[in-house]
């Protein structure tokens, strides 16, 4: 493993212990809600491992990691609402109807997968763009070379001068 993912592992078990802390340590009332709000907070923080590698996977060089970032931020996101809509229900595990949990917690994660997965296609297009528009440069450079070895095999001066408006 990898120094940053040493560290990224580091602070998503830092951030299980601080949720579990919270969860168990305040007297919440232990019901239904409590539990599928525990639940998914904890979906959230361990999806942040599976989004964590999608964004920084790849051949490693600079400019895969800087096009991952999006699907990063869009799972932190997530991590970050979650979290707080798992606490404020959890707090309210006593008087909030169960429906209502199940409801904003499945919304919740159900965009935050649409995100991701739409990030991510972006970021394969642009890549396939980026990949297009070298060919096309390499190709135009070609013929800008072939354009200026025609120019200097001309000898007629009116196609000399058409040849290098071309060129």
């Amino acid at each position: 493993m990898s120094k940053n993912t040493k560290r990224g592992f580091l602070v998503l078990v830092l951030i299980v212990a601080v949720f579990s802390i919270i969860a168990f340590a305040v007297p919440f009332a232990k019901t239904p809600v409590f539990w599928l709000s525990y639940t998914f907070g904890m979906i959230a923080i361990l999806f942040q491992a599976y989004i964590f590698r999608i964004s920084f996977s790849g051949d490693g060089d600079a400019k895969s990691r800087f096009y991952g970032f999006p699907i990063a931020r869009v799972g932190v996101y997530y991590l970050v609402v979650q979290l707080i809509f798992s606490l404020a229900e959890i707090a309210l595990a006593s008087i909030l109807p169960l429906w209502v949990a199940v409801i904003v917690n499945a919304l919740l994660l159900a965009l935050a997968v649409i995100g991701c997965v739409t990030t991510d296609a972006m970021r394969d297009e642009i890549i396939r763009q980026d990949m297009q528009l070298k060919k096309d440069v390499s190709r135009m450079r070609e013929l800008q070379s072939l354009a200026a070895s025609m120019l200097a095999q001309c000898t007629d001066e009116d196609i000399k001068q058409t040849v290098k408006k071309i060129a």
